[in-house]
């Protein structure tokens, strides 16, 4: 069984910062991608960042420049800094993984319970 932890949204002005992270627990075996989604009210769920083994990361243009988005292999954790942040950023924000459980298996999407981000103008 594997489970993706999310922590650190909250509530902030705008112009503000937060941090968000995720930790990945449980029979894992690999980690492909670990991304940052997030649903706005009304609004289909977005990819805001990902970031694949030993790559950079990939940012929406709504992130560049305001985000940054962190991978420790080592501990299956993926971090989102967010700082300038805007009243457009709130939203419920989720943790994705691509992981495989074993030497033989297949990669599958793993999802947090999702933290909300709220930017008060």
């Amino acid at each position: 069984q594997v489970q993706l932890v999310e922590s650190g949204g909250g509530l902030v002005q705008a112009g503000g910062s937060l941090r968000l992270s995720c930790a990945a627990s449980g029979s894992i075996f690999s980690i492909r991608t670990m991304s940052w989604y997030r649903q706005a009210p009304g609004k289909q769920r977005e990819l805001v960042a990902a970031i694949t083994t030993n790559s950079s990361p990939n940012y929406a243009d709504s992130a560049k420049g305001r985000f940054t988005a962190s991978r420790d292999n080592a501990k299956n954790t993926v971090s989102l800094q967010m700082d300038s942040l805007k009243p457009e950023d709130t939203g419920v924000y989720y943790c994705n993984a691509v992981i495989r459980v074993g030497d033989y298996s297949t990669f599958h999407d793993y999802w947090g319970q999702g933290t909300q981000v709220t930017v008060s103008p």
